[in-house]
């Protein structure tokens, strides 16, 4: 066992890190966790890839039903003719299990900024643009747009997809009264909106019932990858990852992207406006634990690169950045995504996406840790 850093005050020890899943000469990321009421973990992530981006991405599953330390071959749910990315999870009171993720056309960006600078197109991206010419107009109409879906037979089968207003990269979350809350994003022709959403039938529709504004001296169009979580108190907490700008050269500035924060006190009707905090890395998953506390991670890429985790003990009206914990070290900045889960046993399992060894791919990991009981 090693203890957590690199704010290391006793308060969390991390028990190992393994690999998850792994496919050879192909690309995995952005995934998220879930414990079942059975106790079965089921973490879901981007598959079969050529790299960051690309046409082929297909939301993947993967299982394990001894608390992590064995995975199961990962299983398409969701292969849309365009790009899937960036898949949730999460499991209802009903047993339903709710996945949401999104479709992107962004790999014919790339195609077209090549041939645009009179550039050869590599055999690799020559299928891209064959695959491009495929994809109708009507096809793109269809498929193209934010998404959840439902199984109600623990992932063998799925509904029929439906349409969101906003995305976020971890889903949505279900409150205490039963309802389906999902803070995401929105962004139509550059004009970025934080929506919040909710479902009253266990994801079966959403319904958009507010919106999140930016604070003071912070740009709506910097907001990216929302994560919301239901503190102890009833009090909901989203936090964002933020594109803060270098003053000189206006583009963004990893060094500067500290996480974004926003409060609602009556179930996510009003919110506060977002306020910076002084947790650096993105994009957040919260979890709170059964003993209240909020557990909130997050990659980081500027170096030192890795998964960090940080901690609220008054439901989130502070987080205890001088003790940062750090989960993983990294080989560079193509990592993160994490998300956490809290075992049986009290412990946590947060998985994430990097490279494991160097020349090698991204793929499907996960650090196994727990917290130290405050005295």
């Amino acid at each position: 066992m090693t203890r957590a850093e690199p704010g290391d005050q006793g308060i969390a020890e991390v028990l190992s890190t393994e690999v998850i899943c792994k496919q050879p000469g192909r690309y995995i990321g952005w995934p998220t966790i879930t414990r079942t009421r059975q106790g079965e973990l089921l973490a879901v992530f981007s598959g079969d890839r050529d790299q960051h981006v690309c046409p082929w991405g297909k939301v993947q599953m993967v299982r394990s039903t001894d608390e992590g330390k064995t995975w199961s071959a990962p299983v398409s749910i969701c292969n849309t003719p365009l790009d899937d990315r960036d898949a949730g999870i999460i499991e209802t009171q009903a047993g339903t299990l709710v996945v949401a993720w999104f479709t992107s056309l962004a790999f014919e960006g790339t195609i077209r900024g090549k041939l645009q600078r009179g550039e050869a197109l590599s055999p690799v991206q020559d299928q891209w643009r064959l695959h491009a010419e495929k994809l109708t107009p009507e096809l793109r109409d269809e498929w193209l747009g934010y998404w959840t879906r439902r199984s109600q037979d623990g992932g063998r089968t799925w509904d029929t997809p439906v349409r969101t207003r906003g995305s976020a990269p971890h889903g949505g979350i279900e409150l205490a009264d039963g309802r389906l809350l999902y803070v995401g994003r929105r962004n139509p022709h550059h004009d970025t909106e934080l929506t919040v959403e909710e479902s009253r039938d266990d994801g079966r529709s959403w319904q958009q019932t507010a919106s999140i504004d930016a604070g003071e001296g912070d740009n709506i169009n910097l907001f990216h990858e929302p994560h919301v979580v239901e503190a102890a108190d009833g009090k909901l907490v989203a936090l964002f990852r933020y594109h803060s700008p270098n003053p000189e050269t206006g583009r963004q500035d990893v060094s500067r992207s500290f996480l974004r924060q926003a409060d609602s006190v009556d179930g996510g009707k009003t919110w506060t406006p977002t306020r910076p905090t002084a947790m650096l890395g993105y994009p957040p998953h919260t979890i709170r634990m059964r003993d209240g506390t909020l557990v909130c991670v997050y990659g980081r890429r500027v170096a030192p690169y890795g998964e960090y985790a940080c901690v609220s003990r008054d439901n989130g009206a502070t987080w205890d950045t001088a003790n940062e914990i750090k989960l993983a070290s990294a080989i560079n900045g193509d990592l993160g995504y994490p998300a956490s889960t809290e075992l049986g046993d009290g412990s946590i399992l947060t998985v994430y996406y990097q490279i494991d060894k160097v020349g090698e791919r991204t793929c499907l990991m996960g650090t196994h840790w727990r917290l130290i009981p405050v005295p």
